[in-house]
């Protein structure tokens, strides 16, 4: 349960409560989002507060629209390109009010990590940077094209309730690439498995992780959700050692047991343990209902052969929610999910699943992100250069 956070003024009457003529005593919701102290400067500060005021009122707007005058939107310019704002002074009041809103809750709290591109037309990519290199197709001479998408990347990590009410943001990272030439050959000459993990991009995941539980506490209240991308054994390994949890989307079929196997040979002779009846909207809007058979089993899962001297074998859940029946025209729902927490039922198997699906509100929380109003606010609010980092 969570309190719901606003605030509002309200005057007694001979008629009961009543709310105050003055909508000027009462704060605004960007108050509790803002840190104006942070800033190298009371000016700067106070800018702030004011700017994300206007942005939030004229929400979905362009960032004219917001100031409504030319005077402000130069000031609103001036800010974005003051190179004495850093992404911590923005960030750090909605940091803290998340903290809050976090400790007026209880029960367990869903991390939600996921990774999300910003695109940007630049003819100078070094004025952004780089975020990969995509296929253009073939020229008149039958040869492969391709170009460099100019933009930056975020990594974030977004606090949800398991009701599924968000309370904001606990990290994020920012960072552009500055090559891709040699990457594909390079691992055909390198095994990636072992390659440590913080000398590889996916180290993201492990250090958001840290930042949140650092931020928020009570790290046995934490339950880091991720897609098949953070199927890492390291971030398992991180997990427990800061003393939260985690359930991911399984893609790498591991070791088990005593190494002569793996999970998907243990999981093929589970029985399945039940039915669980889901909604599911088809190609042409109508709502179906969906079964999916439901497996868990509590397997010794070994880490990488390149990674066993630094990393031990974990006991985890492994829960497999799989559609009865081959279904036409799509494939069917396979989720393959593994977690450190204990299931003992068809119940708590269901719950999880239930818990796994929460992670579509970060793919949400990056679609608005990214709505085509917001993009270029967006980008000079959270990191205007090449060299972006953790907040």
């Amino acid at each position: 349960m969570c309190s719901s956070g606003t605030t509002s003024r309200r005057s007694a009457g001979p008629d009961g409560p009543q709310d105050d003529p003055d909508e000027s005593a009462v704060e605004h919701w960007t108050e509790r989002e803002i840190d104006k102290t942070a800033f190298k400067d009371a000016r700067l500060g106070q800018r702030f507060g004011e700017l994300l005021r206007q942005i939030g009122d004229g929400m979905g707007g362009s960032i004219p629209f917001a100031c409504q005058d030319w005077a402000s939107t130069k000031a609103a310019y001036r800010f974005f390109a003051n190179e004495r704002v850093e992404e911590t002074d923005i960030l750090s009041g909605h940091f803290a009010a998340t903290r809050t809103r976090y400790d007026d809750c209880t029960g367990p709290i869903l991390l939600i990590q996921d990774t999300t591109e910003f695109s940007y037309q630049r003819a100078n990519t070094s004025a952004i940077g780089l975020t990969k290199s995509v296929n253009s197709g073939r020229d008149k001479g039958g040869r492969w094209r391709h170009h460099t998408v100019c933009g930056m990347l975020m990594h974030s990590s977004l606090a949800v309730t398991v009701e599924g009410l968000p309370l904001g943001l606990a990290a994020v990272k920012f960072w552009t690439r500055k090559k891709f030439k040699g990457t594909a050959q390079l691992k055909k000459k390198i095994n990636p498995t072992r390659v440590p993990i913080e000398k590889k991009e996916s180290v993201r995941w492990l250090d958001n992780l840290r930042q949140s539980i650092e931020r928020l506490g009570q790290p046995e209240r934490c339950i880091h959700i991720g897609d098949r991308e953070s199927d890492i054994y390291e971030l398992y390994c991180l997990t427990q050692d800061l003393g939260a949890h985690f359930l991911v989307r399984a893609c790498v079929d591991r070791l088990a047991g005593d190494g002569g196997h793996t999970i998907a040979t243990e999981m093929a002779e589970t029985n399945v343990k039940g039915l669980h009846y889901i909604d599911m909207r088809d190609d042409k809007g109508e709502m179906t209902k969906v079964a999916l058979e439901i497996k868990f089993k509590r397997i010794a899962v070994l880490p990488p052969i390149g990674k066993q001297n630094r990393y031990p074998a974990l006991d985890l859940t492994i829960i497999h929610a799989t559609e009865r029946g081959a279904p036409k025209g799509r494939k069917p729902i396979e989720w393959k999910l593994i977690t450190d927490l204990p299931v003992r039922g068809r119940s708590e198997a269901i719950e999880k699943i239930s818990w796994y699906a929460m992670r579509w509100k970060i793919e949400v929380f990056h679609k608005i992100l990214k709505c085509k109003r917001c993009s270029a606010a967006t980008y000079r609010m959270m990191g205007r250069s090449a060299s972006l980092r953790f907040v």
